[in-house]
């Protein structure tokens, strides 16, 4: 029998397609063709079992060497001669082969999820177990700002408390304990999500480390767990804000040039400042108000329950005079738009951010890094104190504040306490049954109480462009 050659092999034509070459030792060849003429020999070993003929596949050439063949068509030649089926024994070897891969991946799966980090949970936790009301976008910023770049590569079974306790105070070491109080809330909620749900549950083998954090221990001693801010705007300082909202303005339609100047605060948010003042409504209520709901003629501005913070209910402001021609001003500034804070290079309203970012970059001297210095200037930022009032003598102020003046000044001037929560748009304290046995609406006694408010900040305003306050002496209108 003539011995097949590499040679031969490459002798091969197309032409011979479906034909079986033959080489010593049992060994057959079956020859392909495919469609570009590329010619392919499957090779295959012959050999009897139980007065059977079986064939062995052995490999295809050109892919698999002559060699390599012949050595397949040995090993088999062997088996065959101490008694084994070569074709059971490579389907033995093939079911090995598998179920070691199935073992292998079986374990890398089981050390995937024994090491499992806080960053993995944390996303599991943003997908499936918390929605806010703003898609989560703050919760991610400040776990991105905060929390993943110290803990998040942690594996979960290894999280201590200690780990925990030092992202805290790392957190109030530059001044933000309301902040680490808000990411004590978000985490301990994410470690009750994940105690109840596998693969999370099974991580937590020395139980919940959450459990072991005392914030009260960690916040600065001076620091007021119930959150209860009290700062307000006295009427000294309401002027001083009108004087330096003006005085800004003045200086920059004043200068030569302009871009050199500092730019005022945006007319649109000067706006805001006393329209919140005179409204009590919250800042982001605000900025997503639509023009459609200001009714110039009846001095109404409707809040829908979706603009509302927990979406408690709607809200019908009764404005004042000196509230609905906050708006009518702004209504100058801004009634091309739909919305009465129109985003400026796109559609809707500006970010509900935008206001108290503003006044915060203007109060420079009350901010800190993460490192606790003072806060560098931040790109496209404005960083300097023109917003300051009283020297800083009274800390800084938020916007949310000028909520809060306006609430205190209502109670100043005999406002019952559940109309002001009405105006605030608070649910009113009280027994469960109640609403549904009182509907009074409450409309008069809002009317009346903006209407005192607004006279107020008007007498305030007025007055002080002569530098004299004039605090004056309010009773509830009948």
């Amino acid at each position: 029998m003539t011995k097949i050659t590499q040679k031969t092999l490459e002798a091969i034509r197309a032409e011979q397609s479906g034909t079986t070459i033959r080489d010593e030792g049992n060994l057959f060849g079956r020859i392909r063709a495919k469609a570009d003429g590329t010619v392919t020999i499957s090779f295959y070993y012959r050999f009897r079992w139980n007065e059977k003929l079986k064939d062995l596949s052995c490999g295809t050439w050109p892919s698999d060497s002559l060699a390599k063949i012949r050595a397949k068509r040995d090993a088999a030649k062997l088996s065959v001669a101490q008694g084994i089926d070569p074709g059971a024994q490579k389907k033995v070897s093939k079911h090995e082969a598998q179920e070691a891969i199935t073992s292998g991946l079986a374990e890398m799966e089981r050390l995937r999820a024994e090491n499992l980090s806080i960053q993995e949970l944390f996303d599991a936790w943003l997908a499936d177990g918390v929605r806010r009301k703003d898609g989560n976008a703050e919760l991610r910023r400040s776990f991105d700002a905060d929390a993943l770049p110290k803990i998040g590569k942690i594996a979960v079974k290894n999280l201590t408390e200690h780990d925990l306790r030092g992202l805290l105070r790392t957190m109030v070491a530059r001044g933000v304990n309301r902040a680490a109080v808000v990411m004590r809330n978000n985490l301990t909620q994410m470690f009750a999500w994940a105690e109840k749900r596998r693969p999370w549950r099974q991580l937590l083998i020395d139980g919940n480390p959450m459990s072991l954090i005392e914030i009260e221990k960690i916040v600065s001693a001076d620091y007021d767990m119930n959150n209860e801010r009290d700062r307000i705007l006295s009427p000294d300082e309401i002027c001083e804000l009108r004087d330096i909202l003006d005085r800004m303005q003045a200086t920059f339609e004043e200068a030569p040039n302009k871009r050199s100047t500092v730019q005022p605060i945006a007319k649109p948010t000067q706006r805001a400042f006393w329209i919140m003042l005179s409204t009590l409504c919250r800042v982001g209520e605000m900025l997503m108000a639509q023009w459609r709901h200001v009714d110039f003629e009846t001095g109404e501005w409707f809040i829908p329950r979706e603009n509302v913070k927990d979406n408690v209910g709607n809200l019908t402001v009764y404005l004042s005079t000196f509230a609905l021609n906050q708006f009518r001003l702004l209504h100058e500034e801004t009634g091309h738009s739909d919305w009465c804070f129109p985003a400026r290079n796109k559609g809707g309203h500006v970010c509900v951010k935008s206001i108290s970012k503003q006044v915060g970059d203007r109060q420079a001297m009350f901010k800190s890094s993460k490192d606790g210095n003072p806060r560098a200037p931040m790109k496209n930022r404005r960083h300097d104190n023109t917003l300051v009032l009283s020297g800083g003598a009274n800390a800084d102020w938020t916007p949310h504040d000028l909520r809060r003046t306006g609430s205190t000044m209502m109670q100043s001037l005999g406002v019952q306490m559940p109309v002001i929560h009405l105006c605030q748009n608070h649910i009113l304290p009280g027994i469960k049954t109640g609403r549904h046995y009182f509907h009074h609406d409450y409309e008069q006694e809002m009317r009346s109480a903006w209407r005192l408010l607004g006279d107020r900040l008007t007498l305030i305003l007025d007055r002080g462009i002569d530098g004299k306050v004039v605090l004056g002496n309010f009773a509830l209108a009948a």
